[in-house]
């Protein structure tokens, strides 16, 4: 690019650049140079060292301003993020803030369920309106309706790849849809007698499990839609159902107020735990990474022996959560701040917090460690049904009976 220099500043420079040539001793240059530029006589004594000290003010001028450029970004993130302890702040604390990011309006009747996709930035919405809706979580598109059931929409769940998607519904079926291709149904499973209030895959996507009002946990074989076992021994409707992520054991939470953990492959009912005082709504296995808060919860002596695992928390209309040794049926800790039922579970990747959703209309980010609130979300007008946080993005989803899905950024 040809710099455009008046006549002035070009003699300027020249005497300059002659100046600094001659200062170093690069005669044989200075002379070309002079020749060159039709140069008279002696360089004056202003020019001494002039071209050093414009050089190395560019550089401090060009330092300086890469660094007001640094700080304006900052600024900019800083303000668009609405906190400066974001940055500071590791994806294992992140948390959701308020306000939702989106909320999404479509169902004619309360949300019973939402989910996130283990893959794509989608999640999906379970309502009594007995549809199944699909939206994008990163833009609050709304993607497609699944229709088949022809009552309540009661849970969802994916399988570990995330191609498939099962539902069940208090029209006693249980339903696998594709995820991968068309979003078809491809299987209808039958044979609860009533309202299926839950639905799981195993660890490996092979096997559903299933809860039921009429009392009885079933196993069904995806590959062939056979219900393959039955698992008998709650009192009263069975009201959620989750397989620990190693696959070995399950836990149940019933209207009888007790949570019951299974051994899958005997169908021998491992441990009946009894505290709450009320129907147990929801549960959720804790993941390895809350380990270490929950065992220090438990009992500041470390002695880790003491508390083998693997941990359970529950969620009771006795608007309490409790966590639970499962390795002895203990229960460690109990959680007291909701002011109504709390109606889910999840406990946050980075492990140290566990996540509800209320009746009180309110979802809580409890601090597992220090066993109480940290932080209170208004997140609904209405009784708040259910709640997900994705593993790895920092989104976290709720449902609620006001009808709409809302959309929580985590920072």
């Amino acid at each position: 690019m040809k710099m455009v220099l008046s006549q002035r500043q070009r003699e300027e420079l020249n005497k300059a650049i002659a100046d600094y040539l001659s200062s170093n001793g690069y005669t044989d240059s200075l002379e070309a140079f002079k020749r060159e530029t039709d140069m008279p006589g002696e360089v004056e004594k202003k020019y001494n060292g002039i071209l050093e000290k414009k050089w190395t003010a560019v550089l401090r001028l060009q330092k300086r301003n890469m660094e007001l450029e640094a700080k304006l970004a900052d600024c900019e993130r800083e303000y668009l993020s609405g906190a400066p302890t974001r940055e500071k702040r590791s994806p294992a604390e992140w948390i959701p803030r308020p306000p939702e990011r989106y909320s999404l309006t479509g169902h004619r009747a309360p949300i019973t369920k939402v989910l996130l996709h283990p893959l794509y930035s989608l999640v999906v919405s379970a309502s009594e309106d007995a549809t199944i809706k699909v939206w994008d979580f990163e833009t609050g598109d709304y993607e497609r309706t699944l229709k088949g059931h022809t009552d309540s929409v009661q849970d969802l769940a994916f399988d570990h790849t995330g191609s498939f998607l099962v539902s069940c519904s208090a029209d006693m079926s249980i339903k696998l849809w594709s995820f991968s291709g068309h979003y078809e149904c491809l299987k209808t499973m039958h044979g609860h007698d009533h309202n299926v209030s839950s639905v799981t895959f195993t660890p490996a996507g092979d096997f559903i499990l299933s809860s039921s009002r009429d009392k009885a946990i079933k196993m069904w074989e995806v590959a062939t839609g056979y219900c393959v076992r039955t698992f008998t021994g709650h009192r009263e409707w069975v009201r959620m159902v989750r397989v620990h992520p190693d696959g070995q054991l399950m836990a149940s939470c019933s209207n009888d107020q007790t949570v019951r953990v299974w051994v899958l492959n005997t169908k021998e009912c491992k441990m009946e735990l009894r505290e709450h005082e009320h129907v147990v709504e929801c549960l959720a296995w804790a993941p390895a990474s809350a380990v270490p808060q929950i065992t220090e919860a438990a009992g500041g002596d470390n002695k880790h022996s003491a508390h083998q695992g693997p941990f359970l928390a529950s969620g009771s209309r006795d608007k309490t959560i409790k966590i639970w040794d499962v390795g002895t049926g203990q229960c460690l800790i109990t959680l007291i701040g909701h002011d109504n039922w709390v109606r889910g579970l999840v406990f946050h990747p980075g492990g140290q917090y566990l996540l509800s959703a209320s009746d009180d209309k309110t979802v809580r980010i409890w601090s597992i460690k220090n066993k109480r609130c940290h932080r209170t979300l208004e997140a609904h007008p209405h009784f708040c049904s259910s709640i997900d946080m994705h593993p790895n993005a920092p989104y976290v989803v709720t449902g609620s009976v006001d009808q709409t899905v809302k959309v929580w950024e985590c920072r």
